[in-house]
């Protein structure tokens, strides 16, 4: 990513609040700014404490951890003018119009939310949105009883790779009618199962929604060890993330016009093998989406699915448009950072928002859910609270 690029994205950023009429920010005040982050409890996410610097009209007056050498490290890196140990001391005094809440471990997400909720302010938060969905709840109708607009850390989702590969699927019908969907967590050796799924699922759950619209019902099954999960394997996940269970999880949801979407995280001595991301099974081909650094996207333009010793082979996505560099510090989130600054300027709800993260977490919940009551579930669930804590 060169300097060039990284300043003319910059540069159209600006732009788009310019243009906007009758925002309070539309005259060339800056927006105030505060990071939250914990260097001990959830640190910064993919450098969440960064995703103001490409935004001229922001500046960034604060940062709060509780870690005295994180803190200073951090304030550094993104330029807070001052530091706090104390994120309510800092929301307090500060009064910040945004908020980026960093921590990746979600049983504090709710206790942020609702604090910069207090001081009205909008912001960003990294994925996944909190523990449970009677959390997500409290915390939407926190933000909706003050009109708050915030966005949530989707950013595959939000990549103009993926919306294009929606109009070829939905418009172009680049590999036909959509037969099944099929999804894949990362894998890794120490999270593959019930983290793997909450952590990185919910990138590929989010896009399940995004792509197909929200599953009508969910069943699961989920093992330990090759054995069926019992209530004494339910365990905490190696970050903080609220409980989990299994290291073999595999889910069937049930889309709109009888198609399914699968999701499933095994623990293998092989690995991730490069399989996270979805496919997209059609009655002309199949579009392949992995995650990686990217996303990559790949069509193959044969209904029989496996073209063995044919001529036909995996292509790149036709006219593909540029993305950001996922890789780039400064850049990862810059469409969702611009997204929701405009949607202030304009009294919207960002594209990325906290029902994002709340119906991809109830895709999660449901997983858990399905397999606690022994059958299928319906979505949206009744049950609100955590299926496992319920289960336990």
């Amino acid at each position: 990513m060169s300097m060039d690029r990284r300043a003319f994205l910059a540069a159209t950023a600006a732009a788009s609040i310019v243009t906007t009429s009758g925002g309070a920010f539309a005259q060339g005040k800056k927006y105030r700014a505060c990071i939250i982050g914990d260097t001990k409890d959830g640190g910064y996410g993919h450098d969440v404490h960064l995703i103001f610097k490409t935004r001229p009209d922001v500046e960034v007056v604060s940062l709060a951890d509780p870690d005295e050498a994180g803190r200073a490290q951090h304030a550094a890196d993104c330029g807070a003018k001052t530091q706090y140990a104390d994120y309510k001391e800092m929301l307090a005094k500060e009064k910040p119009n945004l908020v980026a809440v960093c921590p990746r471990t979600t049983p504090r997400h709710k206790e942020y939310l609702l604090a910069c909720a207090e001081v009205g302010a909008h912001g960003f938060i990294e994925k996944p949105l909190c523990v449970d969905l009677a959390e997500a709840d409290e915390i939407i109708a926190a933000m909706e009883a003050k009109q708050l607009k915030w966005s949530i850390g989707f950013n595959f989702r939000s990549t103009p790779l993926v919306q294009h590969a929606k109009k070829l699927i939905f418009e172009n019908k680049v590999i036909g009618s959509v037969l099944e969907v099929r999804t894949r967590g990362k894998e890794d050796d120490n999270r593959a199962g019930g983290e793997d799924m909450i952590v990185l699922g919910c990138h590929l759950l989010d896009l399940v929604n995004f792509l197909f619209g929200k599953p009508q019902w969910c069943v699961s099954d989920i093992t330990f060890n090759g054995k069926a999960a019992t209530k004494e394997n339910i365990t905490e996940a190696t970050e903080p993330l609220g409980p989990i269970v299994g290291n073999r999880i595999n889910a069937t949801y049930g889309l709109a016009g009888g198609v399914n979407a699968y999701f499933s995280s095994m623990k293998s001595r092989d690995g991730n093998g490069g399989r996270w991301g979805m496919d997209i099974y059609g009655t002309q081909g199949v579009m392949s989406i992995r995650q990686n650094i990217g996303p990559e996207i790949f069509v193959l333009k044969d209904p029989s699915w496996s073209p063995g010793g044919s001529d036909v082979k995996w292509e790149p996505m036709p006219n593909a448009p540029e993305s950001p560099d996922q890789g780039d510090r400064l850049l990862r989130y810059s469409i969702i950072v611009n997204d929701l600054i405009d949607s202030i300027e304009k009294n919207k709800q960002p594209t990325i928002n906290l029902n994002s993260g709340r119906d991809s977490l109830e895709l999660v919940q449901a997983v858990f859910e399905s397999y606690v009551q022994g059958q299928r579930v319906e979505i949206p669930l009744k049950e609100r609270s955590h299926p496992l804590k319920r289960w336990a």
